[in-house]
């Protein structure tokens, strides 16, 4: 009885995806964004889950000008943007913007990446993404020296000059690709429970009908997890 109950938890977690999911299907995601808000969702981290490398380390970086005249100080900031763009292959890294799906930066859609004024008088700045691969590739100490190789290799325009802002973070590409390993574990988990307990009891999960969540664990990892509750309740 209690293996049939695993099992069917088991097929519906692999089937009831929800449309937020399918949504973010190969997407890039900020791993310390936080996911489109839903209804009963419970912050509460579940043991169970899938560890592992982070696809990308993730450096915000601004570009700030202070040029007394405007028209250009934007010129200065807008050029340094488009020639960081144009020498970010040749370094091995990626430039992207987005607060929670990223996108990729071109020359083509740099200008969808706004001018915000600076903390300074007659000051502005633009803010963008720096990705580094990790993924097995490089270790994050590796990946954030490429990054500030970067950065040192962007020359200065005018008074227009490129810093880190801010911590970095990290990326994961199409964390629901990863469901079914995950729902995998979680059976497993939930199976030995079960055995675990005896004649008098029996195990229930719920909340499996919920996306892939996720949380950095580490300098370069992340932890990837789905947001169920595992009961132990009387058979009856």
């Amino acid at each position: 009885m209690r293996s049939c109950l695993i099992a069917s938890c088991f097929a519906a977690m692999l089937g009831a995806v929800p449309l937020q999911a399918q949504d973010l299907e190969g997407l890039e995601i900020v791993v310390t964004a936080t996911r489109i808000d839903q209804d009963d969702y419970s912050d509460t981290m579940p043991a169970i889950g899938l560890r592992k490398p982070a696809d990308f380390l993730v450096q915000s970086v601004a570009i700030r000008g202070d040029t007394r005249d405007p028209a250009q100080r934007r010129r200065e900031i807008r050029t340094m943007l488009t020639d960081a763009i144009r020498r970010a292959e040749s370094i091995g890294v990626e430039l992207a913007y987005g607060d929670f799906i990223l996108t990729p930066l071109t020359v083509v859609n740099a200008e969808e990446v706004s001018l915000q004024n600076d903390s300074r008088p007659d000051s502005e700045r633009v803010i963008f993404l720096v990705k580094a691969p990790l993924g097995g590739r490089q270790s994050g100490d590796a990946a954030q020296a490429q990054i500030e190789r970067f950065i040192e290799a962007v020359p200065e325009v005018g008074r227009a000059q490129m810093d880190e802002w801010g911590d970095n973070t990290l990326s994961i590409v199409g964390p629901d690709e990863y469901r079914p390993e995950i729902a995998a574990m979680i059976a497993q988990d939930a199976n030995a429970m079960a055995g675990r307990m005896g004649e008098s009891y029996k195990v229930e999960v719920t909340g499996l009908n919920m996306p892939v969540q996720w949380a950095r664990s580490g300098p370069a990892e992340v932890f990837l997890y789905i947001p169920y509750e595992l009961k132990i309740v009387p058979a009856p």
